[in-house]
């Protein structure tokens, strides 16, 4: 067999490992919504009506198959009472953030929109992006300008 005849069957392959993949993600945010309206004990046609997508269309999504768009996953989200950014990383539109209790009282504070919940928190990590200090600098004290650590405190 030569190589060539090998290339479509690796082609291929790569093809339907891509549409595993997606198929995967589909079920596992359709899984997880459904966890999410069951544990809140709201039937799926409460929650179509709440997120404003069709009852048919909302029970493809649970069943994983469909994979729903994040304008659509945002709908949900509000529906369900729960921040857009747990089911962006659920449905891999997002990649997680480490865990903080900053972002986590951000994320369930009822009283602000997902925008204004997605803005703080970008605000958040550029604040703590900003102040990693590298290994050899000491920390700012009584308001001054952080210093380079003396690595050496011998004379000689």
């Amino acid at each position: 067999m030569s190589s060539e005849n090998q290339q479509p069957d690796t082609q291929e392959s790569t093809a339907e490992v891509a549409v595993d993949a997606v198929a995967a993600a589909a079920q596992d945010i359709g899984g997880f919504i459904r966890s999410q309206r069951l544990s809140a004990q709201v039937s799926l046609r409460q929650l179509a009506d709440r997120a404003g997508v069709s009852n048919p269309y909302l029970s493809q999504i649970e069943r994983g198959l469909r994979k729903p768009s994040a304008d659509v996953l945002s709908q949900i989200a509000k529906g369900l009472r729960v921040s857009a950014e747990v089911l962006y990383v659920r449905a891999g539109i997002l990649e997680e953030r480490p865990a903080s209790p900053v972002r986590d009282a951000l994320l369930v504070d009822d009283s602000i929109s997902e925008r204004q919940k997605q803005m703080l928190l970008e605000i958040y990590d550029s604040f703590r992006r900003e102040n990693v200090q590298p290994e050899n600098m000491q920390p700012e004290i009584d308001g001054e300008a952080p210093v380079a650590a003396d690595v050496d405190n011998t004379h000689g």
